[in-house]
């Protein structure tokens, strides 16, 4: 078996199959990793969204007998929609970051590598691979860092010299031997500005994000959102860019090389009123292809209530006060009450003094008292 012949062949045929950018590695444990991931659980900074099990996480011997190598893969995701409507007094729209823009990443990259799986088990029947996306256990990124795709930058995406930041990362461990790539050079330097931008304050320091607050992690989440981060959401339905749209190396980065990670405007910005009322059905018909999806509507719906909140939306003040008074749901009838609030005209503080006659839940109570209030 010609190792060396087989990773060029590989090289090649990724491109063929839509692969942006490829690395090899080895699959030795990531033992900077591993500490690392220690000192995040002891800060409680983990989302909960990850493999629990450090060990897995850090060593790919424990995922496939026999380990020897890990591929690394790259996809860029455009940055820009060709048609990108406008929101407007009376016709307010939401966004979700663009790693959730077109089709779900994870059944894309999950395509490809299992393409890719296919063409090695082609030369080498005898091969065993193991791949995974976001969710697998592996660290996507230090797998990436390590393989050469890029640096990790202060901001805990990976930069690469190609397409920035804005790509989507997935691997593949198998029992092949390759010869490993070398990382490249950190270049973050004494740039500092995705800390300083960062809305929550979520990176800590550069390279060290506190999971639980990030924006990110806070759109994804399906309980009432604290206080003092819903200002900050904005018109943001899923997910957070700011960390990657400051960054100097994502300037003027803008990739439209896949079809099916193309966004469709009404989707990627939908209007907020009619998130209101969507049905399972209807969300599952328009969202369910996308990433951001996966948690279901719940956290769409409030937090395109706190969009419409922090638009002061006079306009959609019957809408809320339908959700106030009709939907099964304390999480959002308590959003709605904070959203009212905000609103703060005559009209929204009626809605709210009728609410408070009828409601039984003390969440939703407290929501409504402290909408009063201001």
């Amino acid at each position: 078996m010609n190792v060396e012949q087989l990773k060029q062949d590989i090289i090649e045929y990724a491109k063929e199959i839509g692969i942006d950018k490829i690395g090899f590695t080895t699959a030795d444990p990531f033992t900077t990793l591993k500490e690392r991931l220690i000192k995040q659980q002891q800060l409680n900074y983990q989302s909960g969204f990850e493999e629990p099990d450090i060990d897995k996480r850090t060593n790919p011997a424990l995922l496939l007998e026999g380990a020897a190598s890990i591929i690394s893969i790259a996809v860029a995701y455009p940055t820009r929609m060709k048609e990108n409507p406008k929101g407007k007094k009376g016709a307010r729209r939401g966004l979700f970051a663009r790693a959730s823009w077109g089709e779900d990443y994870h059944t894309v990259l999950r395509n490809r590598l299992q393409k890719l799986e296919e063409f090695i088990k082609s030369k080498i029947p005898e091969a065993r691979t193991k791949s995974m996306v976001d969710t697998g256990e592996l660290s996507d990124r230090a797998v990436a860092e390590r393989a050469g795709i890029g640096w990790s930058g202060k901001n805990c995406a990976i930069i690469t010299p190609e397409y920035g930041s804005f790509v989507y990362l997935g691997e593949m461990i198998t029992n092949i031997p390759f010869e490993p790539d070398q990382p490249i050079e950190d270049l973050c330097g004494d740039c500092n500005k995705c800390l300083e931008a960062c809305p929550t304050g979520a990176l800590v320091q550069g390279g060290q994000i506190n999971a639980k607050i990030c924006i990110s992690y806070l759109t994804q989440t399906k309980d009432f959102l604290p206080e003092q981060y819903r200002s900050v959401i904005g018109n943001r339905l899923y997910g957070c860019d700011t960390c990657q749209i400051v960054c100097p190396y994502n300037r003027g980065v803008d990739f439209h090389l896949h079809e099916e990670l193309e966004p469709e405007p009404e989707i990627a910005k939908p209007l907020l009123t009619p998130l209101l009322s969507i049905s399972n059905r209807e969300f599952k018909e328009k969202f369910g292809r996308t990433s951001g999806a996966w948690r279901g509507k719940k956290p769409i719906q409030r937090n395109a209530i706190i969009a419409l909140g922090h638009f002061k939306e006079e306009s959609a003040i019957d809408d809320l006060q339908k959700v106030l008074k009709d939907d099964p749901r304390p999480v959002i009838r308590g959003t709605a009450a904070w959203a009212l609030g905000r609103i703060g005209t005559e009209k929204a503080k009626e809605v709210l003094l009728n609410a408070l006659e009828k409601e039984k839940d003390e969440e939703v109570l407290n929501e409504i008292e402290l909408a009063l209030a201001k």
